[in-house]
């Protein structure tokens, strides 16, 4: 069973739960989960092979979405499901084939398109990274810094760093996710549709979700909707918090509204 954070508690409303992209992990969201946490309860995941959950020897996105739909039927059965990047292709993935399990589905810049961009080479750096006497993320930054350039990257990535283990060690299965890269930044060809309201939420700055890929959204996805973050990139929920917030929760109130003007009138 995956890790589970809960944040808030159960409401009318079913569980939003969040999954996170390659390289994350639940902490990663822990803002965003505590904001979201108003009125309903919010499920944050380590997926396999990241954070605490179990490592596991594949890393499929059918796999990926199994994993998600033993936590869901733990909690109710049915969620709104919110996927970032490798989370979103997995979110993708349960609603196209468990649709009783999605009520409201939320994708965070990704398509359901295979990429070319590799990542190993970053499972390269982070394999790389001299962890002898290792004490300090700041150290590890310096560390890192000879083979990843952005800071960014390097923040994002050293919050799966370990520092309390002995000796140091990363909180990813990095052996497995280099093999399963082609899988990752692929996509399993998927004949059902997802009739569910969708929402596909992307980066002004990233060239993840382009204009050729609406087609190939809206045949699996005919609910659809399309909004985008200004001055954002891949990871807009880190850059743009409160407007990826903000829209998210946007999304998931049109339900309530809904509900109001489908009700009789007294």
């Amino acid at each position: 069973m995956l890790t589970t954070v809960l944040q808030g508690r159960p409401g009318a409303a079913p569980p939003l739960l969040i999954v996170h992209g390659l390289f994350g992990s639940a902490r990663n969201w822990g803002v965003i989960s505590r904001r979201l946490s108003s009125d309903r309860q919010v499920i944050t995941v380590d997926m396999r092979n990241h954070g605490t959950s179990p490592w596991r020897s594949t890393h499929s996105y059918e796999g990926l979405a199994g994993d998600l739909a033993a936590v869901i039927s733990m909690h109710g059965g049915q969620v709104d499901l919110l996927g970032h990047s490798m989370g979103g292709k997995a979110a993708m993935m349960l609603a196209l084939t468990r649709p009783a399990m999605v009520r409201r589905l939320i994708v965070a810049d990704i398509a359901p398109v295979a990429y070319s961009h590799s990542q190993n080479h970053l499972i390269h750096a982070m394999r790389g990274l001299d962890l002898t006497d290792l004490t300090t993320r700041t150290e590890a930054d310096r560390r890192l810094s000879a083979t990843i350039e952005d800071p960014g990257t390097r923040a994002f990535l050293l919050q799966s760093l370990d520092l309390r283990a002995e000796p140091p060690r990363w909180r990813l299965n990095l052996d497995v996710l280099e093999a399963e890269m082609d899988r990752i930044i692929g996509w399993p060809g998927v004949a059902s549709r997802f009739e569910g309201p969708t929402l596909f939420l992307t980066g002004e700055r990233s060239s993840y979700v382009r204009p050729e890929h609406h087609a190939r959204i809206t045949a699996l996805f005919p609910q659809a909707r399309f909004e985008t973050i200004e001055g954002a990139g891949h990871w807009l929920h880190a850059e743009k918090p409160r407007e990826f917030e903000a829209a998210v929760a946007a999304f998931l109130a049109d339900d309530a509204t809904e509900e109001a003007a489908e009700a009789p009138a007294d």
